[in-house]
Order: structure tokens, then C-alpha cells, then sequence
């Protein structure tokens, strides 16, 4: 029987694999919210439980009985507004044409960025623009991950009048912003992360390309030769070869919020958790795995092209691991 040929692996439909320029993801595109208020949340990622729910989708043979299933659990300490954004269209698609950042914020957020002096006077005419954004901080030092430097980022605000968006900034700009007004229990969301960074591998962990018999020359653990693949005088980019893994920007669609939680004893154990410590803040419960590590931060927004298979309410919860 001829032994069965394994080339390479990894899909071109993530290709060139950039490592991220920073810790937290880029979201490009955000499904359209009808209510005035930020579309999506932050948190940082604790760990993995398991917990045992009553299964309430409507076309499971489980239907009804107490089933098992993996969850995530994400910490989601209170989001702060520092400020707005204007957009106006151009042929070019959007672009910012004025910004205005609050001097009534944290003073960790000068860690980040160079807080003003006082507040600018400058006029913002909302109902002029195509677009109103929220330039929104975390709060890091709530919770036990040893850190204070703050992420700050944009996000998107609900609803179609510019006007009512700026009002909403401006009137919430310094107040702290609950997961719990923005996520609802048994929503899908989209997750985006930063995967787990994993340095410098070889073409096997890589593209899963054969290891070839002991005897053979030079190498066994490369791509072999490889013939038109280097014909034009440079080996050409889409060549299984060693290099830099992980560390990219990955998006995962319709992802379950199982509970949105207030109390961390709930959740939390004696020992706190791995390579984490405790839960001290809100937080919520996706089903399933979420990109990155421990402690990384993790951006959730409502989908983009929703699953109807997935159940729309919350499960009844029996147990939970801790």
C-alpha cells in the first residue's frame, strides 16, 4: 500500500501569520446595536471550569437533562469613558477628524497616554459627523493579575443619531461601566484575541509537515525539497518553513455567555487560580474555550452573523466547579 504523502498543514486563509503589534485585538466591524449604549465589553481571562447545566436547546436528545460543559471564566472589571472620537466619510472610507480626551480620569491612565491638563474647550459638532466613538479605558488595578497600566481603546456606541451618542459619552465620561449594561446572559457574542505566543517553532509544530524516515539526508524534521518552490531564486513565501508561532489576532464566532456573575465566591476556590489569583469583580462564563493566555485581555462584541441553533436564554445552572 503506498504510504500516504502529508505536505503541510495550515490554512492560507490566515496568511502572512504577523505576530500582533499589541496585547489587545483590533475590531474592525461591530454589528449594529439599536440601544444608546457601548456595543461589547472587556475582561481578562481567569481560567477554565466546568460547570453542570439543565440543557435547554430545542433540538437536543439532551433536552431537558443535566448535561456537563466547559466554561471560561472571564474577569470584568468596570470600563471607564476618557473621551470621543469624531469620524467624517471620505472616499477613503472613515476618517478621524477630531478627538477629545477628558482631564477628569485615573491617573494610572497616564501610564498609557498623556493626560491633559485641564478639560478642552474645543466645539464638537456630533450632528455634523458619520460617525461618534468612545474612547473607553480597563481598570486593571481591581483586579489580582499584578498589573495597573490600562488598555484604552475604542468602542463602538449603539443606536442612529450622532447626537444622542456624543450626549451619551459626554454625560458618562469618568463613571464606571458595568458588563452587566452592555452582555446579557444567554447572548452570543464574537470574542476577539490575542492567541498564546509560543516563539520560535520548527515547520513540523508549525504546518505539521511529515517527519521523514532516520536515514534521511541532512534533515528529517524540515520540508524536504523543494523543487518550483524555489525555481524563481528565492524560496517563495507560501514554503512550510520554520518560524515565529502564535501571538496572533484571532476571532471566534458565537460564543454562548452562559451567566453574567456578581459574585466572585461563586466561582473562586481557596487557592485562587492557577497562574491568576481570584476573581475580586464581575465577571461572566463563555462556554467553551477563548483564545490566550492567563490574564490577557479579551474583547467581546455581539455577533456578526448570529447562530439561531444557539439557545437565546441563559441555562438553568446546578453546579459549578471550583
Amino acid at each position: 500500500m503506498a504510504k500516504r504523502r502529508n505536505p503541510r498543514h495550515g490554512s492560507m486563509q490566515f496568511w502572512p501569520r504577523n505576530r500582533s503589534k499589541r496585547e489587545y485585538a483590533r475590531i474592525r466591524y461591530v454589528a449594529g446595536e439599536n440601544d444608546v449604549k457601548l456595543v461589547g465589553f472587556a475582561g481578562y481571562k481567569v481560567g477554565m471550569t466546568h460547570a453542570t447545566i439543565i440543557d435547554n436547546s430545542k433540538t437536543s436528545l439532551t433536552k431537558g437533562k443535566p448535561i456537563s460543559m466547559p466554561l471560561t471564566i472571564v474577569e470584568t472589571p468596570p470600563l471607564k469613558i476618557a473621551g470621543v472620537r469624531v469620524y467624517k466619510q471620505t472616499d477613503d472610507g472613515l476618517k478621524a477628524v477630531t478627538e477629545k480626551i477628558s482631564s477628569k480620569v485615573d491617573k494610572e491612565l497616564g501610564r498609557k497616554i498623556t493626560i491633559p491638563k485641564k478639560e478642552s474647550q474645543k466645539e464638537i459638532k456630533a450632528e455634523e459627523s458619520d460617525e461618534v466613538r468612545a474612547i473607553v479605558y480597563t481598570q486593571p488595578k481591581l483586579t489580582t493579575i499584578g498589573k495597573k497600566k490600562p488598555e484604552i481603546f475604542e468602542m463602538t456606541i449603539g443606536g442612529k443619531d450622532n447626537k444622542a451618542k456624543y450626549d451619551y459619552i459626554i454625560e458618562n465620561i469618568g463613571k464606571e461601566i458595568k458588563v452587566n449594561d452592555a452582555i446579557a446572559e444567554g447572548q452570543s457574542v464574537d470574542i476577539h484575541a490575542i492567541t498564546t505566543g509560543k516563539g520560535y517553532q520548527g515547520a513540523v509544530k508549525r504546518f505539521g509537515v511529515g517527519i521523514r524516515q532516520h536515514k534521511s539526508e541532512k534533515q528529517k524534521r524540515g520540508p524536504g525539497n523543494r523543487g518550483p518552490w524555489k525555481g524563481q531564486g528565492h524560496i517563495m513565501y507560501r514554503t512550510a518553513y520554520a518560524g515565529k508561532q502564535g501571538y496572533y489576532q484571532r476571532t471566534e464566532y458565537n460564543k454562548w455567555i452562559v451567566k453574567v456573575g456578581d459574585k466572585p465566591e461563586e466561582v473562586n476556590n481557596k487557592a485562587g487560580f492557577r497562574k491568576y489569583g481570584v476573581v475580586k469583580n464581575q465577571y461572566i462564563l463563555v462556554k467553551g474555550s477563548v483564545a490566550g493566555p492567563k490574564k490577557r485581555i479579551i474583547r467581546m462584541v455581539p455577533c456578526y452573523r448570529p447562530n439561531n441553533k444557539i439557545p437565546s436564554q441563559a441555562p438553568e445552572i446546578k453546579f459549578i466547579r471550583k
